[in-house]
């Protein structure tokens, strides 16, 4: 029982190996929901691919939903930081350089894949919102701090996010190439540059 204990409160203890075993089991299923999206998702796969045995999967996600659910909202905790050193404009393109590589990671095309089907499960969709959401104000808050320093004007964040993180799914999605730090210093020019010419306008 002070194995369930420490399932319940897995901040208590992040070294242990309880909290490793919940790591490996949601990257496992993040995995193979990205390459066989939530129908093929089966709990003797995400042990096999975790390496516990598949009771350890039930015990601490007996609902399906919860298990992709949080295999996505722990790729929504970390992926894709925004660091503020001055230059929006060096501070966005690596935040794109950076949101490529996490889209095109397990997690990420699981979450791509995850998208259509959220539009009909709440569950699934508040998951996909949260995680799009904590991008979006990670975001929102970098550029208060460029638009109060006068590098950018005034803007609205969610249509920045879009039009930022557009192409970077499109080179993912296409798997032509990867998606380079060239692609994101030049996605970030053309955006900003026609941020400002058209509040100059």
């Amino acid at each position: 029982m002070a194995e369930d204990r420490h399932t319940r409160e897995p901040a208590r203890r992040p070294g242990g190996r309880t909290a490793r075993v919940r790591r490996r089991i949601l990257q496992a299923a993040a995995e193979l929901i990205a390459r066989d999206g939530i129908g093929g998702l089966r709990y003797d796969q995400v042990a096999e691919l975790a390496e516990v045995n598949k009771t350890s999967v039930y015990r601490n996600w007996p609902d399906r939903n919860a298990l992709v659910a949080d295999a996505l909202a722990a790729f929504g905790a970390d992926a894709a930081p925004l660091h503020d050193s001055g230059d929006i404009d060096a501070d966005l393109a690596d935040f794109l350089e950076v949101l490529a590589a996490a889209t095109a990671s397990p997690q990420g095309r699981a979450l791509l894949n995850v998208v259509a089907s959220a539009r009909e499960n709440p569950e699934l969709r508040a998951v996909v919102d949260e995680v799009f959401e904590r991008r979006l104000s990670t975001l929102d808050h970098r550029l208060k701090m460029a638009i109060e320093r006068g590098e950018l004007p005034p803007v609205e964040s969610s249509f920045l996010a879009g039009m930022l993180a557009g192409p970077v799914q499109m080179f993912v999605t296409r798997g032509a190439r990867a998606f380079t730090r060239a692609d994101a210093v030049r996605v970030t020019g053309v955006v900003l540059a026609g941020i400002r010419a058209t509040h100059s306008a």
